[in-house]
């Protein structure tokens, strides 16, 4: 799964290790707002990483939480979902916005049977330093956002931005450059 090859998604261990995930997940979401403190000790257990002053507000959803890292300064906020089938790396003073989505996994395309068996793979999302998504942002498998990038809040962004540039829509285009 991690090397991008085919993958059966119902695959036992696979199966008990998003079940484990959901668990911890569970009690993460149903503390108390006074309850900070334990909450960000979950996140560090769960997480692969997790830099200093870095925040993930309620509701908080994702797969493995193994192959998330998240940079120092770094606030994600209100009903994110990491669907974390491949490394998804989001970088320093990033700023993500309420209900954004980061989507690694892939179905098959042009192979109907294969994805109705349960075939898929995945393709890691990296997020460059000091970029701001806004709300409800869909990052695709395989996009990698480039340092100092804003994205406009609702954009599908189904391929690379490079760094410095706002981009906004569906699907998530340059607009103009950042000085």
């Amino acid at each position: 799964m991690l090397d991008g090859d085919l993958y059966l998604a119902n695959d036992p261990d696979l199966v008990a290790s998003r079940r484990a995930c959901r668990r911890v997940l569970d009690r993460y979401n149903s503390m108390t707002a006074d309850e900070d403190h334990e909450r960000q000790q979950l996140l560090r257990e769960l997480l692969g990483s997790m830099g200093d002053s870095s925040s993930i507000l309620p509701r908080f959803l994702c797969d493995y939480g193994s192959q998330i890292r998240i940079g120092a300064n770094t606030f994600v906020n209100y009903d994110a979902v990491l669907l974390d089938c491949a490394p998804i790396v989001i970088g320093d003073h990033v700023a993500i916005g309420p209900r954004v989505q980061f989507l690694t996994p892939l179905h098959p395309i042009d192979d109907h049977e294969a994805r109705r068996d349960g075939w898929e793979s995945a393709s890691p999302i990296a997020v460059d330093d000091n970029v701001w998504l806004g709300g409800g942002v869909i990052v695709c498998a395989g996009v990698t956002i480039g340092d100092n990038t804003v994205v406009g809040a609702g954009s599908v962004v189904t391929r690379d931005l490079p760094d410095h540039v706002l981009a906004v829509g569906s699907p998530c285009r340059v607009v103009r450059e950042i000085p």
